[in-house]
């Protein structure tokens, strides 16, 4: 098992070596690997069953039906759009009285928090009951043989995004407490019945709405299991219910410019599947989105990791900025050293393993694979970026970011779709990750100049990186042996750019939980 700190009682304030939650502990190398370690394994076990489940549903559901039941799962992944950006709120402010030894104000703010999320999540489940049919029957073209049961099952996902979204904040607290093991414990058998379920249905019926139906029920359950698991985390949690509006400001100044973020990076990320149904077919979109699904499975790797350095990285903005400063040039060349390897080999081979799992019509989804690889490549990297201006406190600059790269996200999407089809959206996708990413670096750098690495030689690691992307891509008689040089290049890399310090760490993450348990 993986040590964690003790919590403190709510009513007292915090204090002395036997708080447990000082910076140190809280940010301590063993604390976050394992809890990065077990954040991948919670996100990443469930595509396990993604592999088999996909050829199930195409060959029992048909390719329009599977592209329903994908579109289903974006809209599932955008509910935290009616959130305001309140988890992420809720963990950096949770994390910060963590930090400062202000535990006793921790309960009020998480009732306050969860009370507004319910608010917000009724108000975005009657918004999107009322325009469901407008988006399915205009935007989507969604065929007339399955509109019907294609509405019923929009109506059941539209029902439960208020239980989303609560469950969003309370998964906030969990992390900011660092209580990963808690939350994997939940998100392995949520993320497994997300596509076995469907598939257990099968048996009984093929309607959409009776597949929507039960993945509905599955995500109620995992919100009771998160409310059960923080009144465990902290059994104060229990009485100190009730709404404080003194909290009501701060969560509402960080987590406006959040629900900026969160409208509009979910639209740049999904609003691609939706324009290839609009303006291609809904068939394409089963073309498009399966390389994406498993393609951006990548970002599980950051994920994991920047779900464990956001909590630490506010804790330690205004207490221990060289520890900020060592943490996130790790974040860097860890992700750096283990997602290039994984690129290439995602590019060498993304044409012959698609053939094999899907099928040869699904030859056409190769290119669509490749490119996104290298976007999800450089989309990684800037999220150690992304979370640390936000943990300054910073959410504005990220959110006028996306306010700037929208629009040029959505011209060139129409004009790539139009000329290339969905290969063009994937190549779209992949020049405003190329701007995203840029910019974000260079935004944290003002705030943390004293960052060296990033300023010096992560462009030319990144340089390089794109140059072997694209001479594999070019060549792909020599993929293999590429695939083996570079491998090897990733080795050298790990005693050249990786001073011991930061070796650390990351051995004890590869090793397990066992290595990292206290």
């Amino acid at each position: 098992m993986i040590s964690t700190p003790s919590i403190p009682s709510p009513s007292a304030t915090v204090a002395g070596p036997a708080n447990g939650l000082q910076v140190k502990s809280f940010t301590s190398g063993r604390l976050l690997a394992g809890n990065a370690l077990w954040n991948l394994l919670g996100a990443g076990l469930p595509l396990v069953f993604a592999i088999f489940c996909y050829p199930v549903l195409k060959r029992h559901l048909g390719v329009d039906r599977l592209g329903v039941i994908s579109l289903a799962w974006v809209v599932i992944g955008y509910f935290s759009f009616f959130d305001l950006g309140l988890p992420r709120a809720l963990t950096k402010l949770v994390a910060e009285r963590l930090g400062q030894e202000k535990s006793e104000e921790i309960p009020a703010l998480v009732w306050t928090s969860l009370a507004l999320l319910g608010c917000m999540g009724l108000a975005g489940a009657a918004a999107t009951l009322l325009f469901m049919p407008l988006l399915l029957r205009h935007l989507l073209r969604v065929p007339a043989e399955i509109f019907d049961e294609t509405l019923h099952a929009f109506y059941w996902m539209s029902a439960v995004i208020p239980v989303v979204v609560v469950t969003a904040g309370l998964r906030g607290v969990l992390e900011a407490f660092q209580k990963f093991g808690v939350a994997t414990a939940i998100r392995i058998p949520m993320g497994i019945f997300t596509f076995l379920g469907p598939v257990m249905v099968l048996r009984f019926s093929h309607s959409l709405a009776s597949i929507l139906a039960v993945l509905v029920l599955g995500r109620i359950a995992a919100g009771v299991a998160h409310l059960w698991a923080c009144s465990r985390v902290m059994p104060t949690l229990r009485s100190g219910i009730g709404f404080h509006w003194t909290f009501v400001k701060p969560l509402l100044h960080f987590g406006t410019w959040m629900s900026v973020s969160n409208l509009i990076g979910p639209l740049m990320v999904y609003f691609d599947r939706f324009l290839v149904g609009s303006l291609i077919s809904l068939s394409a979109v089963t073309y498009y989105s399966v390389p994406n699904d498993v393609v951006t499975k990548l970002n599980l790797i950051p994920a994991a990791m920047v779900g464990v350095l956001f909590p630490a990285f506010s804790a330690m903005v205004d207490t221990d900025r060289s520890r900020l400063l060592f943490l996130y040039e790790c974040g860097v060349k860890y992700l750096f050293l283990v997602l290039f390897p994984l690129t290439l080999v995602v590019i060498a081979f993304a044409p012959e393993a698609l053939q094999r799992w899907m099928g040869r019509d699904f030859s056409v989804s190769a290119v669509v694979a490749q490119v996104l690889a290298v976007a999800v490549f450089l989309n990684s990297l800037s999220q150690i970026p992304f979370a640390h201006v936000q943990s300054r406190g910073r959410p504005d600059i990220t959110a006028k970011l996306h306010l700037v790269e929208l629009p040029i996200y959505i011209g060139l999407l129409f004009w790539l779709a139009q000329s290339m089809g969905i290969r063009g959206v994937a190549i779209a996708w992949l020049i405003r990750v190329v701007i995203d990413t840029g910019l974000l670096f260079l935004f944290s750098w003002r705030l943390l100049k004293e960052n060296r690495f990033v300023a010096a030689r992560l462009p030319l690691l990144m340089a390089g990186a794109l140059g072997c992307f694209g001479f594999v891509f070019a060549v792909p008689s020599l993929t293999a042996v590429v695939v083996v040089l570079w491998s090897a290049a990733g080795l050298s890399m790990w005693f050249r750019v990786l001073s011991p310090r930061e070796r650390h760490p990351l051995t004890l993450w590869l090793r397990g939980p066992g290595a990292v348990a206290t």
